[in-house]
């Protein structure tokens, strides 16, 4: 059973984001970067599942952009995937979800050609935190034809049946059986990702890790750009109350005096 993992490295969340100079996405400067959240849970149900099935999976994980990105296929390796490829790609944050799915669509059917075999399972994160359009693993699996279940939340893999429950509105679940060859998005709680220890760390260092230029798998035109990113709004500071009760209604009472003019 041949597996892939699609992950996407972003901008850690407790960082200072301010525009880039031409205002159409963030400025990287004194940006930390992380594996999406998302991606961390379709990582360790990936592995969870080569490890049940013993030594026959083969796993990879794949990623999409700059130099940095190495980073987050390093974390994959030493959770348990057996190889990496990184697409190389400086402009990736400036493509699209539809050229994002077309490159992912064009490695997987560049892989069968060469191997004569495809991927049986194909996990991604539900969406990814910084864009969050919960569109490029559908796209994928629809440039494949092959079948998909989104917003994943248990899996269970047996007899060459994949049975999986999946999130709907108001916490309501669905469950859901279907063969391989599927793509799967994975949800929040679907799992816990293991943290990866220092002696699988030092083994992902040896192990095969392929880039490959964008260019040779991405032969579609933008369909939708970035036309303005824009910082949130600037809002005044709160006053926070301490004290008794009674000092506490004086001092609320003095402010909507002072302050708004509702009482006078």
């Amino acid at each position: 059973m041949k597996l892939l993992v699609c992950v996407k490295q972003v901008a850690d969340l407790e960082s200072r984001f301010k525009p880039n100079a031409a205002g159409t996405w963030y400025d990287e400067a004194d940006v930390a970067f992380r594996m999406n959240e998302y991606d961390e849970y379709a990582v360790e149900e990936a592995v969870r599942l080569k490890e049940k099935l013993g030594g026959e999976p083969d796993l990879t994980v794949l990623s999409i952009g700059p130099e940095r990105v190495g980073e987050v296929i390093k974390k994959a390796l030493a959770m348990g995937c057996d190889r990496g490829v990184h697409v190389l790609d400086p402009e990736a944050a400036s493509k699209d979800p539809s050229q994002i799915a077309s490159i992912i669509a064009a490695f997987v059917t560049a892989t069968t050609v060469a191997t004569g075999k495809g991927f049986d399972l194909v996990f991604t994160g539900m969406q990814s935190q910084d864009r969050g359009s919960a569109q490029v693993g559908l796209m994928v699996a629809e440039r494949l034809g092959i079948a998909a279940l989104s917003t994943m939340v248990a899996f269970d893999f047996a007899d060459g049946v994949i049975t999986a429950k999946r999130e709907l509105e108001g916490g309501i679940k669905a469950l859901a059986r279907l063969k391989p060859p599927a793509l799967l998005t994975c949800q929040l709680g679907l799992n816990v990702p293991r943290y990866p220890t220092l002696p699988n760390i030092m083994k992902a260092k040896k192990k095969e890790l392929l880039v490959v230029p964008v260019a040779s798998l991405l032969s579609e035109e933008a369909k939708a750009t970035t036309a303005k990113f824009y910082a949130p709004a600037r809002k005044g500071g709160g006053i926070v109350l301490e004290g008794e009760v009674a000092d506490l209604v004086a001092k609320t009472m003095a402010i909507l005096k002072e302050k708004t003019g509702v009482l006078r």
